[in-house]
């Protein structure tokens, strides 16, 4: 087999051929330092704070109507115009393809842009409004873009891997089939890190996806190349995996909106993970969810995905979702109950996470029809993240070096110092971990959920920071067990944008003892010493939604509830 850098140059000139001339950028129009894992992380210094969220907008590429259809809609509007006549679906899927390729070339968020089919889809659906009268389905038309992990046909699923490129799937994923059934359009597949593994966007294969609002943050990850494309308003929507945090993590760091279902929901099957066939089955499964620019959005999708899931997958249960009501209880009897959790217990969170969560809290206490109560770090909490860890790397991670070394391709700085050969654990061992997982599920349904007698005082929802720290800077990324614990749980989590890192963040400092490594390396991200904090001004800062297992419907009117308070307290959620 060719080496690594062989095979990344070859599939590079692939992804850039993808791209008709008339949609690229001129060279001045690109701001210096396209960051590659090949290069020191130190050398985006030099070029400061670069934001280019306006770029699509001033860069002269877009018309004022692609501008417009690009800005203007939410998910339900724009498929309302184009069902009702307005708008075409080859105007609008064009005006995206040519959206996402400025994306791309100021983030690299893509890894197989499906222009061409994208636009031959539209004009059949196009055809089909014409002559029947009638839309393909609730989505029709809508343009939508996939982590790189889901196959469709002939195309790859590399995961950022040399070993993998060039080897187009032979079957669609039972997501990409529904989503089709439902009239959508995937117009592109994005960029992942190496491995899956890592928390940073980086692969040797396409390098390193940087964040529009900030190149000196991460974007996150593991979905960070769809989190980039959507928060440039490159996609309407778009779909990743979470075990560790992959869809909120990326959601925090761009300051969108990420939903992580319960297990069940959204059809996860036919991804190429690079992990052993079946792994899910027996360790953390993994779960297939939504990123959207709103929490509306968010619910247009899942109001069409959950009831048909069960009808393309195997991996999918049955599942109603209601129209919403006025109140948060369809009864209007008792109040919606969020309980405050400030931390996981292991490390203590960041002066800025600390106030912004308080903030909520307080916005939430002036929202009519909700009551908020503080609740303690239950003790088994603390004991999730270990659990989780080690249920993700069962196979000591031998499968995933195996593909690393067909090509001498060397790990990424992030997964340097994280990963390397173990060995495999036992069924002995294996079974131990999930008893261990069943009495955390237990403590933690009695000491998060059930309060008073008879369950009476039910708490409805959670809120949670989505990690102890702002954004961080490239390779930084700390404390994933704020998000890998409700994995374990199988709680439908998801990350609401609250506002922007301002001056009064700056100040204050982590009270108490250093709790262990994880809490140092968290309170090294404040340290002067290590970090101007200047750094995270402007950067999103947001908490997460947690319900619990399979109340993804009252997660996404928890959410919903959490987004209006922010927003009636004048906080701009929006970046």
């Amino acid at each position: 087999m060719d080496s690594y850098i062989d095979i990344a140059q070859r599939k590079q000139v692939h992804l850039a051929a993808q791209i008709p001339p008339e949609w690229r950028l001129s060279p001045a129009q690109i701001p210096a330092g396209m960051l590659s894992p090949a290069e020191s992380v130190t050398d985006v210094q030099s070029y400061g704070r670069v934001n280019v969220m306006d770029v699509p907008r001033t860069c002269g590429l877009l018309s004022s109507h692609e501008l417009e259809i690009t800005e203007k809609y939410d998910i339900r509007g724009l498929v309302g115009e184009i069902a009702g006549g307005k708008l075409t679906c080859e105007e609008v899927v064009g005006a995206f393809c040519k959206r996402a390729s400025v994306a791309h070339q100021l983030t690299r968020c893509l890894t197989e842009p499906l222009f061409d089919r994208a636009l031959t889809r539209a004009q059949h659906l196009d055809a089909h409004l014409r002559r029947t009268g009638t839309p393909i389905g609730p989505l029709h038309g809508l343009p939508v873009t996939l982590k790189d992990t889901f196959n469709i046909t002939g195309i790859d699923s590399s995961l950022g891997l040399a070993a993998l490129a060039f080897q187009p799937a032979t079957a669609d994923a039972p997501l990409v089939t529904l989503l089709e059934s439902l009239g959508a359009i995937i117009i592109a597949k994005t960029s992942v890190p190496q491995t899956m593994g890592a928390l940073d966007t980086a692969n040797h294969l396409f390098g390193r996806t940087l964040n529009p609002l900030n190149r000196q943050l991460t974007v996150g990850g593991s979905t960070g190349g769809e989190a980039a494309l959507l928060a440039l308003r490159g996609s309407m929507a778009g779909f990743g995996s979470d075990i560790g945090g992959s869809i909120r993590i990326p959601a925090m760091c761009t300051g969108i909106y990420g939903f992580k279902p319960s297990v069940g929901r959204v059809p996860f099957g036919g991804q190429q993970m690079g992990q052993p066939a079946g792994k899910d089955r027996i360790s953390l499964q993994t779960v297939a969810g939504p990123l959207a620019r709103s929490v509306a959005d968010l619910d247009a999708l899942m109001r069409e995905i959950v009831p048909r899931a069960e009808l393309f997958a195997e991996d999918c249960i049955p599942g109603v979702w209601p129209s919403p009501s006025p109140s948060p209880h369809p009864s209007g009897q008792k109040k919606f109950k969020i309980g405050i959790l400030r931390s996981d217990g292991i490390v203590a969170p960041l002066p800025p996470i600390a106030r912004v969560v308080d903030e909520v809290a307080t916005a939430l206490r002036r929202t009519p029809g909700v009551e908020v109560v503080e609740v303690p770090v239950p003790k088994a909490l603390t004991r999730c993240q270990a659990v989780a860890g080690r249920l993700m790397g069962i196979d000591g991670g031998n499968t995933m070096m195996d593909i690393l070394e067909r090509t001498g391709e060397p790990l990424i700085p992030w997964l340097q110092k994280r990963m390397k050969r173990g060995k495999p654990l036992s069924v002995a061992q294996l079974a131990e971990l999930q008893a261990q997982r069943g009495v955390l599920e237990r403590e933690l349904h009695r000491s998060l959920w059930e309060v008073g007698q008879a369950g009476e005082g039910r708490i409805d929802a959670l809120i949670h920071p989505v990690a102890p720290h702002p954004v961080p800077q490239l390779d930084r990324y700390n404390a994933v067990g704020y998000t890998s614990s409700w994995v374990l749980l199988d709680y439908p989590a998801g990350s609401v944008p609250v506002r922007r890192f301002g001056e009064a963040d700056l100040e204050g400092e982590v009270a108490g003892p250093v709790g262990g490594s994880w809490d140092k390396a968290n309170r090294g991200l404040w340290d002067e010493k290590t970090v101007d904090r200047r750094v995270y001004l402007d950067s999103p800062l947001s908490v997460q939604v947690i319900t619990p297992r399979q109340h993804d419907y009252e997660l996404m009117r928890a959410m919903e509830i959490v987004d209006q308070a922010v927003h009636v307290e004048g906080r701009e959620t929006k970046l």
